[in-house]
C-alpha cells in the first residue's frame, strides 16, 4: 500500500467528538433493553461500516444478544451512492426464532437499509428493528425511517469511527466531515 497524499488535510472538522459518540452509544444500549425487556437478540452488523458502532454498541446492551455479519455495498470506491445495492455477504443463520436489530452506520438514500430489510422481513424474524449510528433525512429517495437514531446530521459527507471514503479513516475515533475538494 503506497502512503496516501495529504490524508489528514482530508479532516474537514471534526462533527462529533469521540465522547458525544459514546454517551449516545451508552443512552442506545439502554433504549435496546428497554425494548427487550431481557430477551435475547440477535444484532445484525452491516459490514464494514458498522463495525466499530457495533462492537460499542454490542457492549452497551445487557440483554443477551448474539451478533451476525452481512456486507452490503451501494458506495463502492466514491462519495455518492450508485443507486444499486448488492449484497456481498448474507447472514449465515436462520432468523426466524429472533429479535433482529440491524446495527447501521448512516442512513443516507435509504435504498440500501430498504433493501435489507425487505429481504430480513421475509425471512420472519420475531421482530425487526433499524439502529442508525447517523441519519441523513434530507438525503432519503425511498420511504424508510430508522426505528432508532443517535445523530442526524446534514447533507456532507462523513467519515470517521468505521466510516470510510476508499477505504480509508475508519480507524478515526470521531465522525470528522471529509473534504473532497
Amino acid at each position: 500500500m503506497q502512503p496516501v497524499e495529504n490524508y489528514n488535510k482530508k479532516i474537514k472538522r471534526i462533527v462529533l467528538s469521540k465522547e458525544e459518540i459514546d454517551a449516545a452509544v451508552q443512552k442506545a444500549g439502554k433504549t435496546i433493553d428497554s425494548w427487550y425487556d431481557g430477551r435475547p437478540i440477535l444484532l445484525v452488523c452491516i459490514l464494514k461500516g458498522s463495525f466499530v458502532f457495533m462492537s460499542d454498541l454490542s457492549r452497551a446492551i445487557s440483554v443477551p444478544c448474539e451478533i451476525a455479519f452481512m456486507s452490503v455495498k451501494s458506495y463502492f470506491a466514491g462519495t455518492v451512492s450508485s443507486g444499486t445495492v448488492n449484497i456481498e455477504m448474507d447472514l449465515d443463520v436462520d432468523i426466524n426464532k429472533y429479535n433482529v436489530i440491524i446495527v447501521e452506520d448512516i442512513v443516507d438514500t435509504g435504498r440500501t437499509l430498504n433493501e435489507v430489510v425487505k429481504l430480513l422481513k421475509a425471512r420472519n424474524p420475531l421482530s425487526l428493528k433499524v439502529v442508525t449510528l447517523l441519519d441523513k433525512p434530507s438525503r432519503r429517495v425511498v420511504d424508510f425511517v430508522p426505528d432508532y437514531t443517535l445523530f442526524s446530521i446534514p447533507d456532507f459527507f462523513v467519515i470517521g469511527y468505521g466510516l470510510d471514503c476508499a477505504e480509508l479513516y475508519r480507524n478515526l475515533p470521531y465522525i470528522a466531515e471529509y473534504d473532497g475538494e
